[in-house]
């Protein structure tokens, strides 16, 4: 262990001042079987730092063929490792200078042990979560429906949400948003994603009662479309389809839903689309209109993030091309979407689309 006075023979050594340190003078020394294996550092923000300071999670996600991502309750961010020039020492109980008191009048010497040393880190990156695979795994076994008598459901391929938390590389947060998004429900207590046809069949269902009722597609009560449409389907479907496709509020203690006419034309839309490769544009727009409940409006605009508009060819054409269904990979993206001949009214607008995961706006 070092002394003082020979702390003071290396300052004169080094020519350095006593009087232009601080009071307190670590001496280091490393402790037995240290390794640079021993421990990983990693870089927060004061963001993630409150949140281990609440008490809350990090929890490090991906399979053996995935990168590893870093996940809070809301967020997800990449993990990379970042090299340092500089020797990264473990001292554990160490104060900084802001944190000594310097009550002593005179320097003096404190003795502090090495646990472990390293010379880089794990960087974190916010990132963009990586959802795809979540609608992928639940398309194994889609929702078609209550089994029919004498036939058995099929119990393969169904998951909890520990078992998404455990595949899908985002935060629990984010996870949650996406099944609303792709219209994801509970049953026995596993999320299912429906199948696309049989929930075009429950729409169909409720747009024909509020038409034969001659209800007003702002004020569809709840309970009454349950009792009506309970021979046909379980209830429990058609209240998520009514969330699925409407907002629920409540009026002198009875639930009604407001149904969102760009989400039902949006749907209509889509069922018309997955049965042809390229459909004449002008003639789309017709069978389309035709097609919604009546009283309802079609326009192009709905159709952001699902549908490509080619107005160079002649006629017009569109087609089906969900964002949710392109590439993660931001290259391989790009790759398709040339592929497919998507032009953008400028490189930066391109670009934007294909980072941020947003509508794709035909030129």
């Amino acid at each position: 262990m070092r002394t003082l006075e020979e702390v003071r023979a290396t300052l004169e050594i080094a020519k350095l001042k006593e009087e232009d340190l601080q009071k307190t003078i670590h001496c280091l020394s490393f402790g037995d079987n240290v390794s640079s294996a021993d421990y990983c550092l990693m870089e927060l923000d004061d963001t993630l730092c409150k949140h281990i300071e609440a008490g809350q999670s990090l929890v490090i996600r991906g399979d053996k063929d995935e990168r590893a991502v870093l996940c809070s309750g809301d967020n997800t961010y990449d993990l990379k490792i970042a090299d340092t020039s500089n020797l990264l020492l473990f001292v554990p109980g160490c104060r900084t200078p802001d944190q000594l008191t310097n009550s002593q009048d005179s320097s003096h010497v404190a003795h502090t042990q090495i646990w472990g040393f390293c010379n880089s880190y794990w960087e974190l990156r916010k990132h963009r979560p990586k959802l795809k695979k979540l609608k992928k795994i639940l398309m194994e076994n889609p929702y078609e429906g209550p089994a029919i008598r004498g036939q058995e459901e099929n119990t393969e391929n169904r998951y909890t949400m520990e078992d998404l938390l455990e595949r899908i590389q985002a935060s629990e947060e984010e996870i949650k948003t996406h099944l609303e998004t792709i219209h994801a429900c509970q049953i026995d207590g596993y999320w299912r994603v429906l199948d696309f046809d049989y929930e075009m069949k429950l729409l169909g269902h409720v747009t024909q009662l509020v038409d034969s009722e001659s209800w007003s597609f702002n004020k569809v009560p709840l309970q009454n479309s349950l009792e009506e449409l309970a021979p046909l389907e379980p209830k429990e479907m058609i209240e998520h389809c009514l969330n699925c496709y409407g907002k629920r509020y409540n009026e002198n203690d009875k639930v009604f839903y407001a149904l969102h006419e760009d989400k039902v034309c949006r749907g209509v839309a889509l069922m018309l689309l997955q049965n042809a490769v390229k459909f004449n544009l002008r003639e789309f727009q017709e069978v389309w209109q035709q097609s919604v409940p009546e009283g309802m409006s079609t326009r192009l605009d709905q159709l952001k993030s699902v549908a490509l508009v080619d107005h160079t060819s002649r006629p017009e054409t569109i087609c089906l091309l969900r964002v949710e269904d392109l590439l993660e990979d931001t290259l391989e993206r790009f790759n398709h979407l040339f592929r497919n001949g998507q032009k953008m009214t400028s490189p930066r607008t391109y670009k934007t689309c294909v980072e941020r995961n947003r509508p794709l706006e035909p030129s």
